[in-house]
């Protein structure tokens, strides 16, 4: 579980993460990974956010990536810069992928992107 500070919850977070115009995008057939770091957070925590939509999948589906994605968030997310926001967005494919394939191609996506965001 991510803990409160890491988490990101409004949509409007959301939105400028994916659509902003300093957001940094990486993506494969299992994921697409958004990136936004500004000044205005520069001091606080990092924070991800989860996009499992119906493509994926039925509910328990959905939940169990999104699980299998949280986890693997969890363990990176004390890694990522302050004042990150993150939102990784799984494709139909994900729901299928055993959890090493994930957690590999997550890893790849989100070092393509830092290495894109960082000055």
């Amino acid at each position: 579980m991510l803990s409160a500070q890491h988490r990101l919850r409004d949509s409007a977070d959301f939105a400028s993460t994916v659509r902003g115009r300093t957001s940094v995008r990486s993506g494969s057939p299992l994921l697409v990974v958004h990136t936004n770091l500004t000044d205005s957070r520069a001091a606080q925590p990092p924070r991800v956010g989860l996009v499992v939509s119906k493509a994926v999948g039925g509910a328990v589906v959905r939940n169990r990536t999104k699980r299998r994605l949280r986890h693997a968030m969890r363990d990176r997310v004390e890694t990522l810069p302050r004042g990150l926001d993150v939102v990784v967005r799984a494709n139909p494919p994900a729901a299928e992928a055993d959890h090493a394939r994930l957690v590999a191609e997550l890893d790849r996506l989100l070092t393509r992107c830092l290495t894109k965001v960082r000055p």
